[in-house]
């Protein structure tokens, strides 16, 4: 073992003799952390310069610095004599600098900062063309830099939010004994029975190369190939006369190999006859997607559930969380091409089980952001969202109020200080003003609304015993309304294949999902959280595009 070590080492440093030596960098976040504790020690920083200005007749400067690892910044102080000061204090440059942490003087607003003796690296801005000024942009105009937008103090803020509630969703199921699983994003079938998804095709690309080729070299015509087919008969005859002559070995060898190249001529040509410039149909009109890469219908998933699912049934508690996507031509602030969703599945679980589960995962990422993300909410509530930590508090630690679809129909119908703008019946999908009204204004919290109208509901929603009311739920919550869809699934293999045909689905695609009914069926619930409506509850944002990096909608799909 210690032979295994020294020989290790050996290596490793006879490869690092050409290789610069690595980078050992201090995150501004424990520096800020530790505050003067630190002072006299000697750090290397990197970062990104906020602000920077001289000082001093141009003696020195100070930089701003963020590296991305919290809110706050650095102050770096940076002598003339250890650098030129103008490359360095353009909003935008990178610099890699080392020195010593110092108290700054009495009276100063930070507790500790860098005075630089050595400048590594600079990455240089030109302040004229940097899209990102000092002055404050707007989210909107943010969305036309989506490449630099990153940089800017909320977009920060907001990966960081992002970045903690994906950690806290992963912590919560893994201590709740959820196995997470990845589910395709390539799918051929329709989980939402809506029809609004992406196609994956590769027919297009197909039809426009089959084009290009057939312009630069035509396909052979029926004299071509008869053609070929006759010089086939030639070396035929050819290869008989030699072993009638009884030829020799080489020679008849020689013949047969001139024989099997005119064949795979006449089956090149042959095939090249098939080939048809544009998109294949069927004699009925129909598209050929046989002739499609998956050799049938595929789409962008709009959710995985169904595919956990087949998990769920032999695991009993697995999640996935991945990307969906849903081509609906929507340029509202609460709709996207392309989303993430957080969407466990429970096996031996009934409707009551899966809110409770909805129900303890909530408060645990609001709890999480409380204990983890302090900084960065307290800048939201500064810029804006006064009540986003009171919101977070509330949620985090308010039981949930549960009632019946029936119930809440019944409570919005009795409102009279408010006129909606979407009447309000038994039977409609409830708006999201109705969601925030149950939340905001009647229970002043949190809200589970459960036993839906099966018309408004998926085809794979448990049907209750009163025919009328599917066992699904939706948790509302203030700001955004529905924050969490979910159900107890439909375990009774003839009541779904009937849910199936009732939504005018094919069944042929979801055979393999009625096997999990056929063969050990099991009772099982499960929901689906919206990950970018979790974002605008907690910073309290308005638009959706502002809390996903690389927003994708009608028209835009950036980067």
């Amino acid at each position: 073992m210690a032979e295994d070590a020294a020989a290790a080492a050996m290596a490793a440093a006879s490869l690092s003799d050409d290789l610069e030596p690595a980078t050992d960098r201090t995150r501004i976040r424990s520096i800020l952390a530790d505050g003067a504790a630190r002072a006299g020690e000697r750090v290397v920083v990197g970062g990104w310069v906020k602000t920077g200005r001289e000082q001093g007749k141009g003696t020195f400067a100070f930089l701003e610095l963020n590296d991305g690892s919290c809110a706050s910044n650095l102050q770096v102080l940076v002598d003339a004599a250890v650098h030129p000061l103008a490359p360095l204090t353009a909003t935008g440059t990178s610099v890699l600098v080392e020195g010593e942490l110092k108290k700054p003087p009495e009276g100063a607003k930070q507790r500790v900062e860098l005075r630089v003796d050595r400048v590594i690296e600079v990455g240089e801005v030109d302040p004229a063309a940097y899209p990102l000024p000092k002055t404050k942009l707007t989210l909107e105009n943010l969305r036309d830099v989506v490449h630099l937008r990153s940089r800017t103090n909320t977009i920060g803020a907001v990966a960081r939010i992002r970045h903690q509630l994906a950690c806290a969703t992963h912590r919560f199921f893994d201590e709740n004994g959820f196995l997470y699983v990845h589910t395709p994003i390539i799918t051929t079938s329709d989980c939402e029975g809506a029809g609004e998804m992406f196609q994956v095709t590769t027919l297009f690309s197909h039809a426009e190369k089959v084009e290009k080729e057939l312009k630069e070299n035509p396909a052979p015509s029926e004299s071509d190939i008869d053609a070929a087919r006759v010089v086939v008969k030639e070396k035929g005859d050819a290869v008989a006369q030699l072993k009638a002559a009884k030829a020799s070995k080489q020679e008849i060898t020689a013949a047969v190999a001139e024989l099997n190249k005119a064949k795979e001529n006449v089956s090149r040509l042959e095939e090249r006859s098939k080939l048809k410039p544009g998109i294949p149909y069927r004699d009925d009109g129909t598209v050929a997607y046989e002739n499609d890469f998956f050799k049938r219908q595929a789409f962008l998933t709009v959710s995985g559930q169904l595919q956990v699912e087949t998990y769920a049934c032999a695991l009993s508690s697995v999640y996935t969380f991945g990307p969906t996507f849903r081509a609906e031509n929507s340029h509202t602030s609460r709709h996207l091409a392309e989303f993430w969703m957080v969407e466990p599945e429970i096996a031996f679980a009934n409707l009551q089980d899966d809110m409770n589960c909805a129900e303890r995962y909530v408060q645990y990422l609001c709890k999480w952001l409380l204990e983890h993300c302090r900084e960065d909410m307290e800048f939201m509530v500064k810029n804006y969202d006064k009540t986003a930590i009171e919101r977070l508090e509330l949620v985090s630690s308010t039981p949930f109020q549960r009632i019946s679809y029936t119930k809440a129909v019944e409570l919005l119908k009795n409102v009279t200080d408010k006129k909606f703008e979407n009447k309000v019946e038994w039977g409609i999908d409830l708006a999201s003003e109705h969601e925030r009204y149950l939340t905001e204004v009647i229970f002043k919290k949190p809200v589970i609304v459960y036993n839906y109208p099966k018309e408004i509901k998926a085809f794979y929603m448990r049907l209750n015993d009163d025919q009328k009311t599917v066992a699904a739920m939706d948790v509302l919550v203030p700001k955004v309304g529905e924050l969490v869809g979910g159900s107890q699934r439909e375990e009774r293999l003839d009541l779904l294949k009937t849910r199936i045909q009732d939504a005018g689905l094919p069944l042929e695609p979801y055979e393999w999902y009625l096997d999990l009914r056929r063969f050990g069926s099991v009772k099982h619930s499960g929901f689906g959280l919206g990950f970018e409506r979790m974002i605008l509850f907690a910073t309290g944002l308005e638009n959706i595009r502002d809390v996903i990096p690389f927003p994708r909608y009608p028209g835009r799909a950036d980067l």
